[in-house]
């Protein structure tokens, strides 16, 4: 059982096509983390933006890496884009960011020397 502290790690190549299996892990462990259907699709949602910003349309050489952090009352999702020798900026446009801002509790994607990272967090509702 997944338990408060535990975290799942997804390694795949950094292609567009493979995205699906990003947002399947994140519903699935938020899913168990006891987050409602509208919190689960939040998640799947923020996943794709953020994973999108650095794999791009195309996708890219190298791998995209998740580390997903399963806590008692939230999850946090690092991904993070390895691409050597490639000089990558991760950016989200204005409409992510709103989409983004309105779907998680916090987010940021930064860059540099060929690597490129986002982090999300996205709380669980109190339950009554």
């Amino acid at each position: 059982m997944i338990g408060d502290g535990e975290q799942v790690r997804l390694v795949m190549p950094a292609a567009p096509e493979l995205l699906r299996v990003a947002r399947l892990t994140a519903a699935g462990l938020a899913s168990r983390l006891g987050f409602s259907f509208d919190e689960v699709e939040d998640v799947k949602i923020a996943v794709d933006e953020l994973c999108f910003a650095l794999v791009g349309t195309k996708g890219r050489e190298g791998t995209l890496t998740l580390v997903y952090q399963l806590k008692a009352d939230s999850l946090i999702i690092e991904g993070t884009g390895d691409f050597p020798g490639q000089d990558v900026r991760a950016t989200t446009g204005e409409l992510s960011t709103l989409i983004l801002s309105a779907v998680v509790d916090s987010h940021e994607v930064t860059d540099g020397d060929g690597t490129v990272r986002f982090k999300l967090t996205k709380r669980r509702s109190p339950r009554p």
